[in-house]
């Protein structure tokens, strides 16, 4: 589907809880539920918002591009903590920066702020594009059981990969989030990483190197508003691996930072 216009479409969000607002934004193939037991957590004491990314779940038909989709984000969340996992951290990442006075609180989990090479960019949106054909050809019952073999996902439990939750999605949902806001699309924002003033929490897996590296870069990069944190014992999806952890760190980050 073609990337839409941010006027004629809408999110759909999950709302529980109450107390301060903060927005959960999911990785690629998943959906808003597919965060586990951390909603019960926090909704103890905040209102928790999950958003169905765009070309995910309920907002299957929204095709986005990364800029657009962070406004949409913006639009269902108002003043918040945005926390995002991988694509999410990606799209919350762009909405801080696009629209500062809305986060109050920015946490990042296996994120980055793009390719700068651009021979590299190419090569990413050539492989995105492989992707979606892989997609096309397979169906997304199919498409998930590789997707979920990659080595990326080595620790991820099986009850923690909600497969199920992600069989909620469409083939063209899933080509359309990787056209649209695949990492390949993505506008590099690194020299605009300074300029962040909020509080921000970089999270990656201690057995995730290349997003180990780019948390440690990405904190740089943001200044002395920023924490990085390593999850020991974990990968890519840091919080669903070690979600006793992942509690632990970002519970003793949010009562620092009021």
């Amino acid at each position: 589907m073609p990337c839409a216009s941010i006027h004629a479409v809408k999110l759909y969000a999950d709302l529980e809880g109450a107390g301060p607002r903060i927005v959960l934004v999911h990785g690629f193939t998943q959906t808003r539920r597919c965060w586990g037991a951390e909603v019960n957590d926090l909704a103890a004491d905040h209102q928790v918002i999950r958003v169905d990314a765009p070309g995910h779940g309920r907002s299957h038909a929204v095709g986005a591009s990364l800029a657009m989709g962070a406004q949409l984000i913006a639009h269902e969340g108002g003043e918040a903590t945005y926390l995002g996992y991988s694509m999410g951290a990606r799209f919350c990442l762009q909405l801080a920066l696009d629209h500062p006075s809305l986060v109050r609180r920015l946490v990042l989990i296996s994120g980055t702020a793009g390719l700068e090479d651009p021979a590299q960019r190419a090569e990413r949106q050539e492989r995105d594009g492989r992707t979606a054909r892989r997609i096309e050809a397979e169906g997304v019952d199919q498409f998930l059981e590789w997707w979920l073999s990659q080595p990326l996902f080595a620790g991820l439990p099986p009850e923690r990969a909600f497969r199920a939750e992600r069989m909620e999605n469409t083939v063209a949902g899933l080509v359309s989030s990787l056209e649209c806001a695949g990492t390949g699309a993505q506008d590099p924002s690194w020299s605009r990483l300074a300029g962040l003033t909020m509080p921000v929490l970089v999270l990656a897996g201690a057995l995730d190197p290349k997003f180990a590296a780019l948390a440690e870069r990405l904190a740089g990069e943001i200044g002395t508003n920023a924490t990085v944190t390593l999850v020991p014992e974990a990968g890519h999806a840091a919080h669903l691996e070690q979600p006793a952890a992942f509690r632990s760190i970002l519970r003793a980050w949010l009562a620092e930072h009021p």
